[in-house]
C-alpha cells in the first residue's frame, strides 16, 4: 500500500492527480498507449476516466430499487442485504459495503472514479458541505478491483470523536473488522491541522493490472511460504 497526503487539496485536486498517475503509468508500460489488454479484450485508460456518484450508481444498478433513503438508514440497508440473499451484517456499514459488492461493484470495468461515500463507511473523510451523509471520498475501479481510496481529511476533533465512538458500539455489536479507535489522533487534531487530501493506492492490485497478472501472488516480492521443519 502506497500511502501519501497533501496540504491545502481536497479530494478533487488529488483526484486529478490519481488519474494522471495512472494514465501516466499505462503509457509507460505500453509505450505510449492508452489500452491494457483484459480478458479478451482491452480497457481503455484514456482520461477522462468515468465519474458515478455512489448513491445514484447504487439506485442505477439496483433497477432504481436502491433508493438513497433506504440505503442510508440501518435498517434499510438491512432489508436489501436480506433481498439479495446476503448473510446479516452486524453494522450499517458492513452492510453498505456487500451491498456495493454484489450490486455495483461487477460493473466497474473501466476505470472509474466512485464518488460521495456515506459517512457510515468513511470514518475519516470530511462530510460534503450541503448534505452531511456524504463524504468528500471516492474510490477508483478498474477490472472490479478497488485500485485506490482518496478523501478530504477530516480535520474538525469533535465530528472524528463522535465517529470513533460510533465505531466503539459497532464493534460491539459485532463487526471485528473495525480498528481500535486513534484517541491519540483526536488529540492531535485539535492542536490544528490544515486542509490536506490523502489517498492510498493498493500497489499489488495496481501492478496485477499493469502486468495483466490474474492472481495478486503473481505480483508480491516476497510472498509467503510454509515454514517446514
Amino acid at each position: 500500500m502506497l500511502e501519501l497526503y497533501a496540504a491545502y487539496w481536497d479530494v478533487s485536486d488529488m483526484m486529478e492527480f490519481n488519474e494522471a498517475l495512472i494514465a501516466h503509468l499505462v503509457s509507460t508500460v505500453t509505450g505510449g498507449g492508452t489500452d491494457l489488454p483484459h480478458g479478451d479484450g482491452a480497457i481503455s485508460f484514456t482520461r477522462p476516466f468515468a465519474r458515478i456518484e455512489y448513491l445514484d450508481a447504487m439506485a442505477q444498478y439496483g433497477d432504481g430499487k436502491y433508493a438513497r433513503d433506504a440505503l442510508l438508514d440501518p435498517a434499510g440497508a438491512q432489508a436489501i442485504a436480506h433481498e439479495l440473499g446476503l448473510p446479516r451484517s452486524p453494522t450499517h456499514g458492513h452492510a453498505l459495503d456487500k451491498i456495493f459488492e454484489r450490486v455495483l461493484e461487477p460493473h466497474l470495468v473501466a476505470p472509474t472514479f466512485v464518488t460521495g461515500y456515506p459517512v457510515a463507511i468513511s470514518p475519516l473523510a470530511k462530510r460534503r458541505a450541503g448534505d452531511r451523509e456524504i463524504t468528500d471520498r471516492y474510490e477508483l475501479f478498474c477490472a472490479r478491483m478497488e485500485i485506490s481510496n482518496a478523501f478530504t481529511e477530516l480535520n474538525d476533533p469533535d465530528d472524528q470523536r463522535a465517529r470513533f465512538e460510533a465505531q466503539v458500539a459497532e464493534r460491539i455489536s459485532g463487526d471485528e473488522e473495525i480498528p481500535d479507535p486513534d484517541w491519540d489522533f483526536v488529540r492531535a487534531l485539535e492542536y490544528g491541522m490544515p486542509p490536506t487530501a490523502g489517498i492510498g493506492i493498493g500497489v499489488d492490485r495496481l501492478v496485477m493490472l499493469l502486468t495483466g497478472q490474474r492472481s495478486i501472488r503473481d505480483v508480491l516480492l516476497f510472498p509467503l511460504q510454509r515454514q517446514h521443519g
